[in-house]
C-alpha cells in the first residue's frame, strides 16, 4: 500500500512537472508579444489604413479580412462537417469502408496547412476561376478545418448515452427527429469544442491564404467575395519578413492583435458552450 501510494506521487508529480513544461513556455511567449506589442496599440493602430509600405498607420484592413476569412471558413465547413458527423455517427454501418472514412478524415486533420493552400489554388482559384479572392480563401480554410468539426461533432454524438435515443425512438419518434430534438442538442458543447478549435485554426494560418487570399499591400476595404483582402497572419509575416525597417513593436502590436482575436473568439464559442452545457441533465 505504501509502494502504491509513493508511485501514485511520483506519477502526479511527472504530470504537473509536464504541464509546467507546456505551460512556462506559452505563458512566456504571451508576455513577451504584450510586453512588446501593447505599447503599439491605440486607436489609430486599430483603425487607420497602412501608409508608407506599412511601416506607417493601421491593420484595420488586416482585422476585416481576418474576420471575413474566418467568418466564411465557419459558414462552409460548419454545416457540411456537423451532417457528416451525423451520418457516420446515426446513420452509416459499421463496415470496412466507413472506417476507412473516419481513418481519412482523422489524417486529413493532420495534413500541413501548404498542402492545403496549393489545393485551394488548384481548385478554387484555377478550376473554378474564383481567382485570388475571399471566396477562394474562405473555402480553402473551411476545407482545411473540415477533419477538426467532422471529428469533434462525431465524438460529441457518440457520447450521448444510447438510452436516450432508445426512449425517443420508443415514445414513437423518428430517427431524424431522436436526432434533432434528443441527440443534437445534448452534443452541441462537443460541437462548439471543434469550433473552437476550428476557429484558432482558420484564424492563425499564413500558408492556405498565402495561395489564395493575401494581398500584400492592400489600403482598402474589400468591396464583394471576389476581391483580394489583406489578413493578419499573412500581414504579420510579410512586415517581419519582405518590409525592412518596421518598428519592432509594430510587428509585436499585429501579433497581439492577432491572439487576442483568436482569444475572443475563442472566448464567444466557450461561454456559449458554457450555457448549453449547464442545461445538460447527465
Amino acid at each position: 500500500m505504501r509502494n502504491s501510494k509513493q508511485r501514485q506521487k511520483i506519477a502526479f508529480f511527472l504530470l504537473f512537472l509536464a504541464t509546467l513544461l507546456i505551460v512556462i513556455p506559452v505563458g512566456l511567449i504571451v508576455v513577451i508579444i504584450i510586453q512588446k506589442g501593447l505599447p503599439a496599440i491605440n486607436w489609430q493602430f486599430l483603425s487607420d489604413m497602412p501608409r508608407k509600405g506599412m511601416r506607417a498607420g493601421g491593420i484595420f484592413p488586416a482585422i476585416v479580412g481576418t474576420l471575413y476569412l474566418v467568418t466564411g471558413a465557419i459558414i462552409f465547413a460548419l454545416p457540411i462537417g456537423l451532417f457528416a458527423a451525423i451520418y457516420l455517427s446515426e446513420y452509416a454501418k459499421e463496415n470496412f469502408l466507413t472506417r476507412v472514412i473516419k481513418l481519412a478524415i482523422v489524417n486529413l486533420a493532420g495534413v500541413p496547412s501548404v498542402v492545403y493552400g496549393l489545393f485551394g489554388l488548384a481548385l478554387f482559384v484555377v478550376f473554378f476561376k474564383f481567382g485570388a479572392s475571399i471566396l477562394s480563401g474562405s473555402l480553402t480554410l473551411g476545407i482545411m478545418i473540415l477533419p477538426i468539426i467532422i471529428t469533434a461533432s462525431r465524438e460529441a454524438l457518440e457520447s450521448v448515452p444510447q438510452s436516450f435515443r432508445e426512449v425517443s425512438l420508443s415514445l414513437g419518434a423518428s430517427k431524424w427527429q431522436t436526432i434533432k430534438n434528443i441527440v443534437l442538442p445534448n452534443a452541441i458543447p462537443g460541437i462548439l469544442t471543434g469550433t473552437i478549435l476550428g476557429l484558432g485554426r482558420a484564424a492563425g494560418e499564413t500558408a492556405p491564404i498565402l495561395f489564395t487570399v493575401a494581398a500584400f499591400y492592400l489600403p482598402r476595404l474589400p468591396a464583394s467575395v471576389f476581391d483580394q483582402a489583406m489578413a493578419l497572419p499573412y500581414h504579420l509575416y510579410v512586415i517581419s519578413t519582405q518590409v525592412p525597417n518596421v518598428d519592432e513593436k509594430i510587428r509585436y502590436g499585429t501579433a497581439l492583435v492577432l491572439l487576442a482575436m483568436v482569444l475572443f473568439m475563442n472566448l464567444i464559442a466557450i461561454i456559449i458552450r458554457y450555457q448549453f452545457r449547464k442545461k445538460k441533465k447527465w
